[in-house]
């Protein structure tokens, strides 16, 4: 949908037009599952967040800046309400979660080995810090720039960058050390 589209959506929903909030909700709903299940690990907690973001979307329709993306205002919301639910408890990884959650969306649907790999990744950006992670999976998963996850997350560009850096380095070392990946190259050897 294009941004005109998007803005006559988002008018209507904040008239009261149950119709096209639920359109908006459709639109972003499985993005922004992702990219909480991304950085918490546990699709409980995914499920818990995007329900409650988009709660606080609907109700503060009225104080959305249409100069900005709708989408990067909706994650804004996602991330505090997961970043206060994280202070309040801080949620364990469930790379089994992951995967079957990856799996139901379609995501990891190749086969076995994908399914494999994408429960691997998982472990492995677990293992980054937090803001090395949301970078991490803004950047490469969401496509998003530089410019545009410095605004998100309130940073310089040049930190975002050494984030960005430094989680890929880190994952580097993570997915290199894993037993899944020496199987696999023992396999292509073979």
């Amino acid at each position: 949908m294009d941004r005109a589209q998007e803005s006559e959506l988002i008018r209507r929903a904040a008239a009261g037009d149950r119709e096209a909030a639920a359109m908006c909700i459709r639109a972003h709903q499985g993005a922004l599952y992702s990219y909480i299940l991304r950085m918490s690990g546990r699709a409980d907690v995914a499920e818990d967040v995007v329900q409650e973001a988009f709660v606080r979307v609907l109700t503060n329709l009225d104080r959305f800046d249409p100069r900005y993306r709708f989408s990067t205002w909706v994650f804004t919301i996602a991330r505090r309400v997961y970043l206060n639910m994280a202070q309040k408890h801080r949620p364990t990884p469930d790379s089994e979660a992951v995967e079957r959650a990856t799996d139901r969306s379609g995501a990891a649907d190749a086969g076995e080995w994908r399914s494999e790999l994408s429960s691997t990744l998982d472990r492995a950006l677990q293992q980054l810090s937090e803001t090395q992670r949301e970078v991490v999976i803004l950047f490469h998963q969401f496509d998003w720039t530089i410019a545009l996850i410095a605004r998100h997350l309130d940073l310089p560009e040049g930190t975002v960058k050494s984030y960005l850096h430094r989680g890929r380095r880190r994952l580097r070392e993570i997915l290199a050390d894993s037993e899944w990946l020496e199987q696999r190259r023992g396999n292509q050897q073979s």
